[in-house]
Formats: structure tokens, C-alpha cells, sequence
């Protein structure tokens, strides 16, 4: 039994790598690439949104310009006074506070239209700096005269509704009713555009702000 045993053959396979060790693979692993793709692709969609909104506001702005503008310049009354010969009439441009009033709400409104294809591209584009920084220059100084015009105005219908008692000026909207209400609206239509303009470059401002700390 024991002599059958030693008569056995152990077989041992050898190795071909003849003493040397495995390989192993100790390359680095690739980049992260979703985790950078995925903070990219959450500001391009959140500053289109903000060129979206951006857009919008220009469309209310300048209905809001053009409303002011053409108020004023449709505003007039004619008051009979004894005969159809004599009569007094009032009208925008017998002050040349109210022509400022209606040239600097009509340049606005004009303004915000043309800058529409400029919004536009900022939404197909959001990343893009040029457009952005463009708009934003154009928009404060456009913000500039419509404040401008809108307080000039105001001052006066102040005047007109309550007059000067040291300057000796009466306050001709006791008898310019509907004149004075017409111009009074148009005047606060033209404080909600420049109240807009204010929300376009704050808008503005924080885009960029974003795009450059990035």
C-alpha cells in the first residue's frame, strides 16, 4: 500500500511567469467628469432663466415708456370762457418740462425694443459676458433720463395741483381737470418703467457678478 502510494506522481504546474510577479494595474482613475458637467450645466440653465426674466421686463418697461409717452402727448383741454372766441387751451407742449417728458419716455420705450434681439441672444448664450455688459452700460444710462424726466414732470403737476402761494402761481388743475389727470397717470406710468430699468440692471449686475466669479 505504501509502496503503491510513493509510485504516485504529484503533478505541480509550473508558473510561465518564471519567478516574476503580477502585474498590477495601478493606473489613476479617470476624472470626475459628471460631478463638473452637472455645476455647468445648473448655471447655464439658471442664467438663461435670468435672461428669460430679463427679456420680460423689457417688454413691460417699454409698454409702461410708450403709455407715459403717448398720454402726454394727447393730453389737452380747451376751457370755453364767455364766447367760442375766446378760450383757454392747454396743451403738452405750452411747457417744455412735458416735451422733455414725452421725447425722454418715447427715447426709452425705443430703446428697450431695439435691445430685445440683444436679451435674446443672452438667452441663447448665457455664459456670454459682451452682450450682457453691452446691455447693462445702455440700460443705466437709460435709467438716468427717464428718472430725470419722470421727476421734472412730477415737480410740475406738483405745482399744477397745488400751486405757490409766495410765487403767485395758482393751481391751474382746479380748471385743467382732465388735463392734469391725464398727465398725473402718464407720470407715474413713466416712474414704473424707470422702477423696471432700476430691476434690469440689478438683474444685470448680479449675472455678471456670477459669470465672472466662476
Amino acid at each position: 500500500m505504501d509502496s503503491t502510494q510513493s509510485d504516485e506522481a504529484v503533478l505541480i504546474p509550473k508558473s510561465k511567469s518564471k519567478g516574476k510577479a503580477a502585474a498590477v494595474d495601478v493606473s489613476p482613475p479617470p476624472p470626475p467628469v459628471a460631478t463638473k458637467a452637472t455645476p455647468l450645466k445648473r448655471r447655464v440653465r439658471w442664467k438663461k432663466c435670468v435672461a428669460i426674466v430679463d427679456f420680460f421686463l423689457r417688454l413691460s418697461g417699454c409698454g409702461a415708456a410708450f403709455a407715459a409717452a403717448a398720454a402726454v402727448g394727447n393730453a389737452e383741454q380747451i376751457l370755453p370762457f364767455f364766447t367760442q372766441f375766446l378760450q383757454f387751451h392747454a396743451e403738452y407742449n405750452d411747457l417744455p418740462t412735458l416735451t422733455f417728458f414725452v421725447v425722454a419716455n418715447a427715447s426709452t420705450g425705443g430703446y428697450l425694443v431695439l435691445s430685445l434681439p440683444i436679451s435674446i441672444v443672452c438667452i441663447v448664450r448665457p455664459l456670454a459676458v459682451g452682450p450682457r455688459l453691452f446691455l447693462i452700460i445702455l440700460d443705466t444710462i437709460i435709467t438716468t433720463l427717464t428718472i430725470s424726466a419722470a421727476s421734472a414732470a412730477a415737480a410740475i403737476m406738483y405745482l399744477a395741483h397745488n400751486g405757490n402761494a409766495d410765487a403767485n402761481w395758482i393751481a391751474i388743475c382746479q380748471q385743467f381737470t382732465d388735463f392734469c389727470q391725464q398727465i398725473t397717470g402718464a407720470v407715474v406710468a413713466s416712474f414704473v418703467a424707470a422702477v423696471i430699468l432700476i430691476f434690469l440692471v440689478t438683474v444685470s449686475a448680479f449675472a455678471l457678478k456670477k459669470t465672472t466669479s466662476h
